[in-house]
């Protein structure tokens, strides 16, 4: 990797690199999913998606862990991680943390709204969500559990995509 370019960045310039990157993140994950809808089926890239984001996220939470020195375990290590996750960032969840448990709120959901504005209806991300958040907070931390309380195709209240709930064992 030629990093080179960012030698001569400034703070401004690099976050503005920051956010492009984070956009074509997206706009990659976007596109990745309409092809292999357009191959295939949408079934068959909802289980595909399923199968990338659960590899994908355990990979992130460890290499984020590593190269942050996050020695944080439990809960207070996911939410330090998770924090960090660009798919937190670029969608903006709502983390609550207590003693016992953290309940991430995700109000507004870039892809479901996507999908909403193109008449195309809420794809089944549900399982997709449970493997990425389960597998991303077993890198942190085994004893992390992960319940969804809602999401799609679950119903939810129109302000609200979906709501996931993280306790220790």
């Amino acid at each position: 990797m030629d990093l080179g370019i960012f030698d001569d960045m400034e703070a401004p310039e690099l976050r503005q690199y920051v956010e492009f990157l984070l956009r074509h993140y997206r706009v990659m994950d976007a596109f990745w999913f309409i092809y292999v809808d357009e191959a295939f089926d949408q079934p068959t890239a909802e289980r595909i998606n399923e199968k990338v984001w659960d590899r994908v996220s355990g990979l992130a939470a460890k290499d984020l862990v590593a190269r942050f020195n996050i020695q944080d375990k439990g809960l207070k290590g996911f939410v330090k991680a998770q924090r960090m996750f660009p798919w937190c960032i670029l969608v903006g969840y709502d983390i609550e943390e207590s003693a016992d448990e953290v309940v991430i709120s995700v109000p507004s959901c870039p892809t479901q709204e996507a999908r909403l504005r193109r008449g195309l209806g809420e794809y089944v991300c549900k399982e997709m969500h449970r493997r990425e958040f389960a597998s991303f907070a077993k890198a942190v931390d085994e004893r992390i559990q992960v319940e969804c309380l809602f999401a799609p195709p679950d119903p939810h209240p129109k302000e609200m995509f979906c709501k996931w709930r993280f306790f220790l064992a």
